[in-house]
């Protein structure tokens, strides 16, 4: 037998108005089918959360398990997205820290070389600060042509994203300011 989209919801139909009349005429046959077979809560904790991507502020809630993030879904309740979300929401499970996927080492490739290297964390931070401190160093402007104090740096750029609260980009404008970098930009405005 085939069965179409409309006759699969006609029959869907009759069976949901009929099992709810039922239970209408018989409330112990109502309680047996919501609270026994009908689970409305789940036994996991469930938190609200908002987007990292885009800056739109979408809501996500995040459902966790002991200690481990099981599910995250868009928030029916949130203002701005009513329980939608975009490729990359949906994807925000991949951010978890118990991704089996995530990164956990420093992977670094050297100049002209094909392989990854595995680092330590102490060893990446002090080739980044050592990297910035030798380019700003190298490309740092005291004064500008007409003799004005500028110190600056044109050879170093920071874009920053979304991704960071408004705290973290405090104090990342800070640093770049202080380093004395112009190009100064955020994802959200290009």
């Amino acid at each position: 037998m085939e069965l179409s989209r409309r006759d699969f919801l006609k029959t869907s139909g009759a069976a949901m108005g009929g099992i709810f009349m039922l239970g209408a005429l018989n409330p112990d046959i109502a309680h047996a089918v919501t609270h026994k077979f009908l689970p409305l809560k789940k036994k996991i904790g469930e938190k609200t959360t908002i987007c990292p991507y885009d800056a739109s502020g979408c809501g996500f809630i995040v459902a966790t398990e002991n200690g481990r993030v099981v599910n995250i879904e868009g928030d029916p309740d949130h203002p701005i997205n009513r329980g939608g979300g975009c490729a990359k929401g949906a994807s925000m499970r991949q951010l978890s820290a118990n991704n089996p996927w995530r990164l956990s080492k420093v992977l670094y490739r050297p100049p002209g070389g094909l392989n990854w290297e595995e680092k330590d964390w102490d060893w990446a931070l002090t080739e980044i600060a050592r990297r910035i401190k030798d380019t700003r160093d190298a490309n740092f402007t005291e004064l500008d042509s007409k003799g004005n104090l500028v110190n600056r740096t044109e050879a170093i750029a920071n874009l920053g994203g979304s991704a960071l609260d408004n705290e973290e980009c405090y104090l990342l404008s800070k640093l770049t300011r202080a380093l004395g970098v112009v190009y100064l930009e955020h994802h959200a405005r290009i």
